[in-house]
């Protein structure tokens, strides 16, 4: 054949164009697969028409698989390049608009030169229904309004046939599908005016297992009026293009009456795993007050169970299996003093179960301490107890512990743990750490004895053994107590005579002073103290601290202000600074003098607290003291013209200061350099910061609520200021 006779022979090829459109609104399908196949019977012979038996008997066949080509954006695809001949052109999406979802298919004769058609009107009948809401309540209008939420719910022939993703709607933004419902869609509206919803209907392509899914080569396949034949989008579902629109309105106004009330909510934070610390602080603190003391001490010898909580109540035997231990070893080198042996037998017991901040059970009241945080704004989504043990403990040599004293063990690693064994005065004599004290430090701090002893509390009893033993008080004036009749400390007198007679054992104001200022570069003022020598003072750890209280206050005004987020970095930093003081004098006698002091201060309260000295001394019956033993202290002070600030104020520095430093001192503060540990820390310690500042306020007179610094007065002894209090009292006397 000559070349062009072979042109023109190719030239008479004919073609075919496929259609596929939605039946009822002729919108087209984009990228519907179709697979055309050459017109064979079973025996591969050539078929010579579509007539009605051939349409009824035909299958796709792998063998008579031709060619695979997809619709364009018009739902129209052309298999060209075709030989005479009868040909099927196969729908090759899913057809749940049909029952049994048959496949769809046209059979067309081919023609040399000529292109025949292949429609495909699919029975789809998409619907897109606008429903609306608003508060989450259906709304029965016509239009919607500005603020109602639009929902747009499509539906399709076979929608219920449906029950796997082969069908999907996929919404053009703002909308979404609605949670639990496939073919329903939500957008609020913004703004008036038209309306519409967009998406569009996909039908997946057919199994994988149809023997007819397979590619083969054969004729080219292009698309019409929407480009070439998409061969990457071989997987893609067929597109059918949805829209409604409608119409929304502005909102009507509507009248309010009466009073709108508009509020702003504080700073949210996040909970740190130092929570459980401070709580353990708290109350181990509070569980080591004088009012605890009393009840313990009338339920080991009076059996009154007093108002305990639960961890109390369970610490009990333990406190009374030390006691009945203690009571064995400590001994008297005097007769007749058995009362008092056994009163301070029983205090040393208390206050070693109870100054472990690891001592079980847990100081955990979990409904007090959750109600706590809910008051201080901080988050509990935790069990404190948990998070304390997973999470913030360190295992040291496999003990969990704190991480303060963790990072100090790692220091020391060439020193032996040494096990107790239940003997800790006989782990003392090994070279190493005894193990109790670095995974249960005793929290305990020496600010509790220094506050209670500028409030003249130790001063208060030794006036009254003074007394006791016949002795004026020194000075050339007249002894206020010099005519004060002792009759009625009689059933006192076997408890007197032994403390009186323990004055050798009990720790000197010399010996407390010194350890003030290793500690706190703080000392006391007067003639007992007189050619104070220290080696080693804090000397800037005043300041450090009133710095942080006056940091503190500015935190607290930011942090009320609901319009700003108060910044934590400042107290961040002065929180590292006072850390870094304490623990350079955490050395001497840290870990024995502050648990001796507190034994014989808490042994004074309860002698002062007996009803024997309401008689004895002149005091205010109509004043609400807190602890029993604080009117006596206050009666003495006006009896000797001692300062006339209330030992109330001082008792608060006590405390508080106490929890402050406990809480700084064994923060890994170090090694934290993030802010949100140091916002939870200034929440949780308000009202004990707060306290403390009020309550120096009211002791000294300087007023640590003064935004701005004041170096000189930060940096003022408190036994000088109060030495300037009691000449200016005294001057206007």
């Amino acid at each position: 054949m000559s070349t062009k006779n072979a042109a023109a022979a190719k030239e008479r090829r004919g073609a075919i164009q496929v259609s596929v459109h939605d039946s009822s609104s002729g919108v087209p399908l984009a990228n519907a697969a179709f697979r055309l196949y050459l017109g064979r019977d079973a025996h591969g012979v050539a078929l010579a028409g579509c007539s009605d038996q051939v349409m009824q008997n035909w299958e796709p066949a792998n063998h008579t698989f031709l060619a695979e080509g997809f619709s364009g954006l018009e739902g129209k695809l052309t298999f060209s390049d075709l030989d005479s001949g009868v040909y099927f052109v196969a729908f090759d999406n899913v057809t749940p608009f049909v029952s049994n979802e048959p496949v769809l298919f046209h059979c067309a004769t081919v023609r040399a030169g000529c292109t025949e058609m292949a429609c495909f009107e699919l029975d789809i009948r998409p619907v897109v229904d606008i429903e609306w809401e608003c508060d989450g309540q259906p709304v029965n209008t016509r239009g919607g309004f500005v603020g109602n939420k639009a929902l747009a719910l499509v539906s399709f022939n076979g929608v219920d046939r449906v029950l796997d993703s082969r069908v999907q709607v996929i919404p053009k933004l703002p909308w979404v599908a609605r949670s639990g419902e496939r073919f329903t869609f939500i957008s609020t509206v913004r703004r008036a005016g038209p309306q519409k919803f967009e998406g569009l209907l996909q039908l997946a392509r057919r199994g994988d297992n149809d023997p007819t899914r397979r590619m083969a080569g054969g004729p080219a396949a292009h698309t019409v009026g929407g480009g070439p034949a998409v061969v990457g989008l071989a997987a893609a579902p067929a597109s059918l293009a949805l829209l409604r629109e409608f119409d929304a309105e502005d909102r009507p106004p509507s009248p309010i009456s009466g009073t709108v009330g508009v509020s702003l909510t504080r700073t949210e934070t996040e909970p740190t795993e130092d929570l459980p610390l401070w709580t353990l602080i708290r109350n181990s603190t509070e569980a080591l007050s004088f009012n605890n003391y009393l009840q313990f001490i009338d339920q080991l010898f009076c059996g009154g169970g007093g108002d305990l909580t639960e961890f109390e109540r369970a610490r009990f035997p333990n406190k009374n299996k030390a006691f009945q231990s203690l009571k064995l070893r400590r001994a008297l080198p005097f007769n007749d003093a058995e009362s008092y042996r056994v009163l301070k037998a029983a205090t040393e017991a208390f206050v070693m179960v109870n100054c472990g901040v690891l001592n079980t059970p847990l100081a955990f009241d979990p409904t007090e301490d959750a109600a706590y945080l809910d008051r201080r704004d901080i988050p509990n989504t935790s069990n404190l107890s948990e998070v304390l043990t997973n999470d913030y403990l360190e295992s040291v040599d496999g003990v969990p512990t704190l991480p303060y004293l963790a990072v100090i063990r790692r220091k020391l690693p060439d020193i032996p743990i040494t096990m107790s064994s239940g003997m800790e005065h006989e782990a003392d004599l090994c070279f190493g750490i005894i193990q109790e004290r670095l995974a249960n430090p005793c929290l305990l701090e020496l600010i509790w004895s220094y506050w209670h002893e500028e409030g003249m509390l130790v001063q208060t009893m030794n006036a009254i053994t003074q007394r006791f033993q016949n002795l004026r008080a020194p000075g050339i004036g007249l002894d206020p107590l010099a005519n004060t009749e002792i009759d009625m400390l009689r059933p006192l007198n076997n408890l007197l005579w032994g403390y009186t007679q323990d004055e050798q054992h009990r720790l000197t104001v010399v010996r407390r002073n010194y350890e003030y200022d290793h500690h706190y570069g703080i000392r006391l003022d007067g003639k007992a103290v007189r050619h104070f020598r220290p080696a080693d003072s804090r000397s800037q750890f005043l300041e450090a601290f009133h710095h942080l209280l006056r940091l503190l206050t500015s935190f607290y005004k930011q942090d009320d202000d609901t319009t700003v987020k108060a910044d934590a970095f400042p107290v961040l930093n002065a929180l590292k600074e006072v850390h870094l003081i304490l623990s350079q004098g955490a050395h001497n006698q840290y870990g024995d003098l502050p648990s001796t002091a507190r034994i014989e201060m808490l042994m004074q309260q309860w002698l002062l607290a007996r009803p024997e000295f309401r008689e004895f001394l002149p005091t205010r019956v109509m004043v609400a003291y807190p602890e029993p033993w604080m009117d006596r202290v206050d009666a003495m002070k006006k009896l000797q013209g001692w300062t006339d600030t209330s030992v109330m104020h001082f008792r608060s520095l006590a405390m508080f200061g106490e929890q402050l430093f406990l809480s700084i001192r064994y923060g890994n503060w170090s090694d934290i350099y993030e802010s949100t540990q140091a916002f939870n820390w200034a929440r949780f310690w308000r009202p004990q910061a707060q306290g403390y500042i009020h309550a120096y306020r009211a002791a000294t007179g300087v007023d640590l609520s003064v935004d701005g610094s004041d170096a000189a007065a930060d940096s003022t002894l408190p036994s000088v200021l109060l030495r300037q209090r009691l000449s200016q009292q005294q001057r206007n006397a």
